[in-house]
């Protein structure tokens, strides 16, 4: 019986996104159930959130994204859902992504390794619209924020064979990893509008740690 065009696009797909996770140091990620349908995909490097009830805004050194390759895919965008905090002017507090002209104008040629280029992107702040924000916040504050040089992370997401550098600009060590491993690996910091450093060794209320070397 031969293959339905749907079956060998979703075969590409989970070629083209193990390839992507040989050539990076920043993506893994779980295929869930044997379809190739569902996947989530962990990012590992520097990106924003911001804890309820506070304006500081930290860094944060992993993410989360659920992507479903629905019964529509390729012809319709996939459903993404943020699962990790992010402070993102186009990703709502609820995870809702937006993806620009690509959310009303899906390209179907466009591969799960791109979009996952794409998400990474978003992350360390390559790829943001400020004028069309999902985050109203995050807008305004990537539009006066100083603390940092954007991207917050200089590394393309095929980092292994582009030799990338993680930051032009060094600054301090933070280390921090999925939830479920010890909280003291998790960390993140806060810098003031002057750039200046102040959080402590604290427990946020999504066990993360602040924390200064």
């Amino acid at each position: 019986m031969r293959e339905s065009p749907r079956t060998r696009r979703l075969r590409t797909d989970r070629k083209a996104l193990h390839q992507l996770k040989v050539e990076s140091s920043i993506l893994d990620f779980e295929e869930r159930g044997s379809t190739g349908e569902q996947y989530v995909v962990r990012f590992y490097g520097r990106g924003f959130w911001r804890p309820d009830g506070t304006n500081d805004v930290l860094i944060r050194e992993w993410h989360e994204v659920r992507i479903e390759l629905g019964a529509a895919y390729p012809r319709m965008m996939p459903d993404l859902t943020w699962a990790s905090p992010i402070f993102h002017p186009n990703i709502s507090a609820s995870g809702v992504v937006c993806l620009g002209g690509y959310g009303t104008h899906w390209v179907p040629s466009l591969n799960l390794d791109e979009l996952c280029t794409m998400l990474w992107d978003m992350i360390r702040y390559q790829n943001y619209d400020v004028e069309s924000p999902y985050n109203r916040d995050a807008a305004l504050w990537a539009k006066i924020q100083k603390a940092f040089d954007l991207p917050v992370d200089r590394r393309s997401i095929r980092d292994k064979v582009s030799g990338d550098t993680p930051l032009a600009t060094p600054m301090p060590p933070v280390t921090s990893s999925p939830r479920g491993s010890t909280p003291e690996d998790d960390g993140v910091f806060v810098i003031d509008e002057e750039g200046i450093l102040e959080a402590e060794v604290v427990e946020t209320e999504n066990d993360d740690i602040l924390f200064l070397e």
